[in-house]
């Protein structure tokens, strides 16, 4: 009788010891299942996040650019034929009256780089939730100008054929790019945190990531207006 018992106690004691073994397997299988799709859902909304910011930043810097185009001509009394914004094209402004051909050139890339500086030194001091996406846009005009407008000086196309056919020099365009693109690489420093692509990375908020992609549908659309 006593061996019986001490028998039927011990495969009570294993049987316990594999239940609560087989409930931590089964729990330790669910938090890496809740784990992976929590990752899953969240790489979703961080590729959201870029894309939308990558597109938005493409077709917002051209637009910008032209805008600087825009005031320069109405500052100097030309006429805006046209203004070119298709997203499927590169953009361009078309003057038919242009008595000051340099000021406006020039004035796409300064406004294309100095406007989205402001508008994300603004952000920041306002405490915008979203200051950091600005703040790529800013880095991503100035380097995007910059190299447009130095190392396109060497095949003189676009606005660099014009620069330097009113009379800026080489070294002028070479100058600005010079400035702006270290800049934009700078400001570009540090910013994969927020977009969890560092080892400090953030979860990505799915609010931001709508706010982009509605950021990018609308910069499309005024696009497709100014299709020329």
């Amino acid at each position: 009788m006593v061996v019986s018992s001490v028998v039927g106690d011990y495969s009570s004691s294993v049987d316990r010891i594999r239940t609560q073994q087989l409930n931590e397997y089964a729990s330790l299988v669910a938090t890496k299942w809740i784990l992976e799709r929590f990752r899953f859902v969240n790489r979703f909304w961080q590729c959201l996040l870029i894309s939308s910011l990558l597109l938005a930043c493409w077709l917002g810097m051209q637009q910008v650019h032209e805008l600087g185009h825009v005031l320069g001509a109405l500052a100097t009394g030309a006429k805006v034929e046209r203004v070119l914004l298709h997203p499927l094209s590169i953009s361009r402004t078309d003057l038919s009256h242009n008595p000051a051909p340099l000021v406006v050139v020039w004035c796409g890339p300064i406004v294309g780089v100095m406007a989205p500086v402001l508008l994300w030194q603004i952000a920041a001091w306002v405490r915008f939730p979203m200051t950091y996406t600005l703040r790529f846009f800013a880095a991503f005009c100035l380097v995007t100008n910059g190299l447009y407008i130095s190392i396109g000086s060497l095949a003189q196309i676009g606005d660099c054929g014009e620069m330097l056919r009113h009379g800026s020099s080489m070294w002028q365009l070479g100058l600005f790019g010079l400035v702006t693109v270290p800049l934009g690489f700078w400001l570009w420093n540090g910013e994969g945190e927020r977009f969890g692509l560092s080892q400090q990375a953030r979860s990505v908020a799915r609010s931001h990531a709508l706010v982009m992609l509605l950021t990018a549908i609308v910069l499309l659309l005024l696009g497709l207006v100014f299709r020329g």
